[in-house]
């Protein structure tokens, strides 16, 4: 019988991001190596387009669309591909293309030329995220994934921190050399991650084939994952959980601004609030997550913490400037927690519900919720908070609750007759 309570040493390094030996430490190194070069580009791509390209900002959201409507599309296909041909090779080459899309902005000087180079940064970027599933499938034993995505999560939002603050210091300066800068690291930093990658273990291509994995008829064939309902009722229900993926870089910004009387730092010190969090207390939030009931039960519960987020941002109009901070810094707290709780529960729902065969594929899939969300999230989101207020956010907190608890019968629909949770085997803790 192990004991309850590991030492702190022990605990200190189940939380770091990165995780001491093996895969695992080289997955976590090539996805800190590339969200340092995101990071930057997140918080100076918008003005770079508009202010050195010389787009209309109306043009770049248009362009940024047709780029993620792309790569929602692709990413299936990729998926496949990374099944067949082996997810390792197709996430070294995908992280070029990534890299070399990043470099494409770099030279461009019109619309078309920047939707061209968009679209590919998207697609590229929408393929990379599947091979990288499939390849962390084919390195991981089925019940350490949570785990160990939640660590790749916390290392993200490290990277993200340090590149943001790098491309802070871009727009510091506010030439056109430092935005430039910031691009070339961004793609140099992909082509890092195509070396990074290189260090893993060889794994094996997986090769389609008809399966009737529990009558759920998943044959081989080009809608293969789309003939799959129960998956795309669950792949459907995320996409409307993620919706509150916009939350942090639009709409409590846009609340701020238009709603309340708080002062527009706040939005900064509430994304700094967010990540850290996340790199804290995503592994530990992740931990009790381990097959389909634990986590149908957390994202059931991050519908509820949700739920309660959106009816405390709401309160915070209409009040004091003191009151509206603590308020808004509350209901964050609150969104954090739920979405890590999310995070934690669709990312074991991912795994556990696709055949083993065609991981990269169901991922790909899978992962356009998060393209889904990026273009059609800005839209509904500011209908919804901008637009409405105080409505917009009890609707859009009772749309997440509902959502949340409609995954319960949609797994249970999808996962048949089998166990409803694996049995676990103990897993040593690394001490050095």
């Amino acid at each position: 019988m192990t004991n309850r309570v590991a030492p702190a040493a022990v605990l200190a390094k189940r939380s770091r991001p990165v995780r001491p030996a093996g895969p695992r430490r080289v997955l976590a190194l090539a996805q800190l190596s590339n969200s340092v070069g995101d990071g930057a580009y997140y918080v100076t791509s918008a003005l770079y387009f508009t202010h050195v390209v010389g787009l209309a900002p109306a043009r770049v959201g248009l362009g940024l669309t047709v780029a993620w409507a792309v790569g929602s599309v692709v990413g299936v296909p990729l998926g496949r591909l990374a099944d067949r041909r082996g997810p390792r090779g197709t996430a070294v080459l995908l992280a070029l293309a990534t890299g070399l899309a990043v470099a494409s902005f770099l030279f461009v000087r019109g619309f078309v030329p920047f939707v061209l180079a968009a679209c590919a940064y998207a697609a590229a970027q929408s393929g990379l995220a599947a091979a990288r599933q499939a390849l962390l499938a084919g390195l991981v034993a089925r019940e350490e994934r949570t785990g160990l995505l939640a660590h790749l999560q916390a290392t993200l939002n490290a990277g993200l921190a340090v590149g943001a603050g790098l491309g802070g210091l871009a727009l510091h300066l506010g030439t056109r050399e430092a935005y430039l800068g910031v691009f070339a690291l961004d793609a140099a930093t992909f082509l890092l991650c195509a070396a990074v990658l290189l260090r893993l273990p060889v794994v094996e291509p997986v090769h389609a084939r008809v399966s009737v994995d529990q009558g759920r008829g998943r044959g081989d064939d080009a809608l293969g994952v789309l003939r799959d309902r129960p998956y795309a009722v669950v792949t459907l229900l995320n996409t409307v959980l993620l919706l509150r993926m916009p939350l942090l870089s639009l709409g409590i910004p846009l609340w701020i601004a238009e709603r309340t009387e708080a002062p527009t730092w706040l939005v900064s010190a509430l994304f700094v609030l967010n990540t850290g969090a996340v790199m804290l207390f995503q592994v530990r939030t992740a931990r009790g997550v381990t097959g389909p009931v634990s986590a149908t039960r957390a994202v059931r519960r991050s519908g509820l913490v949700m739920l309660a987020s959106c009816a405390v941002f709401a309160l915070s109009a209409g009040v004091s400037p003191w009151v509206a901070v603590g308020l808004l810094t509350i209901g964050a707290v609150l969104q954090v927690v739920a979405e890590m709780q999310q995070s934690a529960g669709s990312w074991q729902l991912s795994f556990d519900l696709a055949p083993a065969d065609r991981v990269g594929e169901y991922q790909g899939f899978f992962g356009t919720g998060v393209t889904v969300a990026r273009t059609m999230g800005p839209l509904v989101l500011t209908a919804l908070l901008v637009g409405w207020g105080t409505p917009g956010w009890l609707l859009l907190g009772g749309l997440l609750l509902a959502a949340s608890y409609a995954m319960g019968p949609a797994v249970r629909w999808a996962t048949g007759g089998r166990p409803a949770e694996p049995i676990r085997q103990p897993v040593p803790v690394p001490v050095n």
